[in-house]
């Protein structure tokens, strides 16, 4: 039976003393255990946390020391915890669309379907290409403006159009000028620069920081440790800049599995997490795409909706079996690390439902 919300954020909230001495379900206590022997045979290399819910309680947890850093500054060794902030990086996008969505329930910013480059007048000229005119704030937060971006780079090298965008006189004249290479709505193309426009238009129709809105309608709510990065002088990166616990980001993903309601408290409208996660575009692999949330593949509803990010970060939430699954690691700049996750689900996890009867 699934605990009530309430009692699943206690789960997530006990110090870290009290819930190293909880007891994990056998399936779950076997899993931690089987990811525990993998990481010790060098079968699972930067992997730093993992946390599973299932049903609102927790299922399986383990934690691995390593080298970390945030945002690029090394950290050293780190040892890992429960409530150890780490970089979630472009799973930072997942968490702008549930702000987007509670923005657009407020009556704060614009709809989808309205015009992108009308909100930014100080960029008329922009505005005035024909070439733009129909690219909307759908096709911002589907990844699908048809301009030319490429963050196929390392985020070490500052010809990542991230990078470029980050160090540039003026981030969002940046994301809007390059070159427009595609019809709006016909290619998917992963762009910070499109997230960097929807927290632009975020914080200004509410009026304050994306941090700071953030803090307010989503984090305190739901009592969460966290860290939201910029550069010097700059907003919150809405691209990449998040830094959560393990067991906060499970939490923020156990809010979605119940429906937006926390201790009785609406934080995410109703439907907007359904409308975020309908397929929009197939990506340039396997995998769909939404607002700003990856999907399952396949030509039917997604199975599983994803926040991933640059290291091998990852938030699943998968509504038909009420699981959610975190990953943290540290593989930043790799470009295989999305491997740790399909490992840790196929050869951990996988079997550990199993045992468990679910």
């Amino acid at each position: 039976m699934r605990p009530p919300p309430m009692l699943a954020a206690a789960l997530l909230t006990l110090p870290a003393t009290a819930a190293q001495a909880q007891d994990l379900p056998p399936a779950g206590a076997a899993m931690a255990a089987s990811l525990r022997a993998a990481h010790a045979a060098g079968d699972l290399p930067g992997l730093h946390a993992v946390v599973v819910l299932k049903d609102g309680a927790l299922f399986a947890e383990a934690y691995f020391d390593g080298e970390d850093e945030a945002w690029g500054r090394p950290l050293g060794v780190t040892e890992h915890g429960p409530r150890v902030l780490h970089d979630i990086r472009s799973v930072t996008k997942s968490v702008v669309s549930l702000l987007y969505g509670i923005a657009l329930e407020a009556g704060r910013v614009p709809p989808p379907e309205a015009s992108l480059y009308a909100q930014f007048p100080e960029h008329a000229d922009l505005a005035a290409d024909p070439a733009r005119a129909g690219i909307r704030i759908e096709h911002a937060l589907s990844m699908s403006m048809g301009l030319e971006w490429n963050e196929d780079l390392p985020y070490s090298d500052p010809r990542n159009s991230e990078i470029a965008m980050e160090f540039s006189p003026d981030r969002y004249r940046y994301a809007l000028e390059q070159p427009v290479v595609h019809a709006p709505g016909d290619v998917w193309t992963y762009s910070g620069g499109a997230t960097a426009l929807i927290g632009r238009l975020i914080e200004r129709g509410v009026g304050k920081p994306l941090d700071v809105y953030a803090a307010e309608t989503l984090f305190e709510p739901l009592g969460m440790d966290w860290e939201w990065l910029r550069l010097e002088g700059g907003p919150p990166s809405a691209a990449s800049g998040l830094r959560m616990t393990p067991r906060g980001l499970a939490r923020l993903g156990q809010l979605i599995l119940d429906g937006g309601v926390a201790d009785g408290r609406r934080l995410i409208p109703e439907g907007w997490f359904a409308r975020a996660t309908e397929p929009r575009l197939q990506t340039a692999g396997p995998l769909r795409y939404g607002l700003f949330w990856w999907l399952a593949p396949g030509e039917d509803a997604p199975a599983w909706a994803a926040g991933i990010g640059n290291g091998g970060q990852r938030l699943s939430i998968n509504r038909d079996l009420g699981l959610v699954l975190v990953v943290l690691a540290g593989r930043y700049n790799d470009f295989e690390a999305w491997r740790l996750s399909h490992d840790i689900s196929v050869e951990h996890l996988g079997p550990a439902l199993e045992r468990a009867g679910r």
